[in-house]
């Protein structure tokens, strides 16, 4: 038989069909096995993990097939409880693929211990931006009896006074004594007034 003849012999259509179907079949076998092997369609959005323990971090991800790595304790931050979710990658609401692991930042348990900066001396509009630049805050301001206005004199936390170097909380709120400006200078000028008119008074 001639190739022409067997091209057009049923023998060969039913070949072809064979052949045909067999590499359809092939074809769909793999893409269902590509489809499985990569998730393929099957992605989870990553639910929002702000402000949650690491304890609850686990049960809501091992309950849609992800996982987590806890990358770092950041400063404590007073928005956020203590040891709970401060920051998550990738974020909320992104699909991701089963078994990602979810990178999560947790919250310190408290503030850290920090030195009072030396204010003693330096003025208030000095004192201020080192207070704030220390990490702390400015509490109760009282005045007294001083020749410079505005001059730190004392400085004090729930009324326990403090000096340069002294360790309290980050964050804590600093009471500051400042002099008044108004003593020194005019009672000695009183004084030296008064003294004259003695003075007059005796030569009289």
């Amino acid at each position: 038989m001639s190739l022409k003849n067997f091209l057009k012999s049923k023998t060969f259509v039913i070949q072809l069909g064979i052949a045909v179907g067999i590499i359809i079949i092939v074809v769909f076998a793999a893409l269902k096995w590509l489809d499985s092997t990569t998730n393929h369609g099957q992605e989870i959005p990553v639910p929002n993990l702000a402000k949650m323990s690491v304890d609850k971090v686990g049960t809501t991800l091992e309950a849609i097939d992800l996982e987590y790595v806890v990358l770092d304790t950041v400063d404590f931050n007073k928005d956020f409880p203590p040891y709970s979710v401060v920051q998550q990658d990738p974020l909320p609401n992104v699909n991701v693929k089963e078994n990602r692991k979810v990178y999560i930042k947790v919250n310190a348990g408290g503030y850290n211990d920090i030195r009072v900066p030396d204010l003693v001396q330096k003025t208030y509009r000095q004192a201020l931006p080192t207070l704030k630049a220390a990490g702390l805050d400015e509490g109760k301001i009282t005045y007294k009896p001083y020749l410079a206005k505005d001059v730190v004199l004392e400085m004090s936390q729930n009324g326990k006074k403090l000096k340069a170097g002294d360790m309290v909380k980050k964050a804590s709120k600093i009471d500051l004594v400042l002099g008044d400006g108004k003593t020194g200078y005019t009672e000695d000028e009183e004084d030296t007034d008064n003294n004259a008119q003695d003075t007059e008074t005796v030569e009289d």
